[in-house]
């Protein structure tokens, strides 16, 4: 019997479906978190076969103490995953130090979690990318400014999601910025990137042992997280109904340059949505970046939704038995929209879900600790038709003033675009 750790099984919360999915596949699951045993969902612990509480996850010495355990208790540890971006490269050092050899380990951290470092497996792939400057001072970055024009967007080099990414637009924010990194984060080394027009199309894959998809999909974003979390926005992103031709080579050659075995991956590429003779002509290709896990939150449930399957399953018999016979039935549209506390809809949630009931898959309230990037209240519907789909956003984004303007405003010109051919 297989051993399989899983860092933090209950959250995100729907999480324990990769649990699940191991357990039915009979490997031994064991959880480490730092949730009280008897807060855990009941479908969580019936998907673990023993879990061990740390007080923090952020305590490596607390968790190394529980992987010994498990390895004291069962054996050798086969499998360490969390599957989640913050914890990437405390499972490589578990890994490392544990001699668990299924799975990335500390040395490869670098060309997989700093942005300046994929640029060249991206470069290596074929795959074009925005040009940058490490920040350093004020000289430096406008000599870059010079270079590229404003705006340029600033993040941390080794960051999660959109935090901490700002875009500047002229001299006086550019200083703005850098006294804000030296008061704040002096020891933080940030990427300076010249400003990309484009919406952000993703590859979501479940990579073999063998370095081969064993399932493809993809998700766009017609509005960036980074405008979404830095202005308060609703959020808008769905699963497109097949996955366009050269987001799927893209996806691949990057797979086979970064190394990707075993792992459930989402790569997040810019389609530009102008020219820009830097990088390109509008509808190209460029990388942004990539994620050595699932697409975050609720995507891969979404993405079950828009292909009629079960990618937890997937992924589990990918770990079991290194692939899978799990059917993939007819496709849809999936989209998710976000809507953000405080703003005037001018429809109601009983309304919505009066006129959309025969499409949504899932409402709830979304958590706080991702309400930053996707809004306070979420629905996720499914539909055959672009169309049907476009009319979907509208009605759930319709406001009564000008709160929103700007996400209605993007969105209409974004999906306006059409697609490129998919296969």
């Amino acid at each position: 019997m297989q051993n399989f750790i899983f860092i933090s099984p209950n959250f995100p919360t729907n999480y324990w479906q990769f649990c699940r999915e191991l357990k039915n596949n009979g490997l031994n699951v064991l959880g480490i978190g730092d949730q009280p045993y008897e807060e855990l969902k009941p479908e969580l612990k019936a998907s673990l076969n023993e879990y061990y509480k740390v007080n923090s996850l952020e305590n490596y010495d607390e968790v190394y103490r529980a992987v010994a355990f498990f390895t004291f208790k069962y054996g050798r540890i086969d499998w360490l995953e969390s599957n989640n971006e913050y914890w990437l490269e405390r499972d490589a050092a578990l890994r490392t130090d544990f001699h668990i050899t299924s799975g990335f380990q500390t040395c490869d951290m670098p060309r997989i979690k700093y942005k300046s470092k994929m640029k060249e497996y991206y470069q290596k792939a074929g795959i074009a990318t925005a040009r940058y400057h490490m920040v350093d001072d004020l000289a430096g970055c406008k000599a870059f400014v010079a270079q590229v024009g404003y705006p340029v967007v600033v993040k941390p080099d080794n960051g999660v999601g959109a935090s901490d990414t700002h875009r500047l637009s002229t001299d006086k924010e550019l200083e703005a910025f850098l006294a804000y990194k030296e008061k704040e984060h002096p020891d933080v080394a940030y990427i300076m990137e010249e400003f990309v027009r484009a919406e952000v199309n993703s590859y979501d894959a479940i990579i073999d042992a063998h370095g081969n998809p064993i399932f493809e999909a993809g998700n766009v974003s017609p509005v960036s997280i980074m405008d979404i979390v830095n202005n308060d926005d609703n959020s808008i992103y769905y699963i497109i109904k097949d996955l366009p031709e050269d987001t799927r080579a893209a996806g691949r050659a990057a797979v086979k340059s970064f190394g990707v075995k075993s792992r459930f991956v989402h790569f997040e590429f810019f389609r530009m949505t102008e020219d820009q003779a830097s990088m390109g002509k509008k509808g190209q290709i460029v990388a942004l970046e990539v994620n050595m896990r699932p697409c975050g939150g609720f995507t891969p449930d979404m993405i079950d939704f828009a292909r009629s399957t079960n990618v937890y399953k997937i992924w589990a018999d990918m770990i079991a038995f290194g692939g899978t016979d799990m059917p993939v039935g007819e496709h849809y549209y999936c989209a998710f929209a976000g809507r953000r506390d405080g703003k005037s809809f001018v429809y109601s949630h009983e309304q919505l879900m009066q006129r959309y009931q025969d499409n949504m898959r899932m409402v709830d309230r979304i958590p706080a600790a991702l309400s930053g990037a996707m809004g306070n209240q979420m629905y996720v519907a499914t539909f055959s038709t672009r169309d049907e789909m476009e009319k979907f956003y509208s009605d759930v984004l319709a406001v009564t003033d000008a709160t929103n303007a700007k996400v209605q405003s993007e969105l209409t010109k974004v999906l306006a675009l059409g697609e490129p051919e998919a296969v």
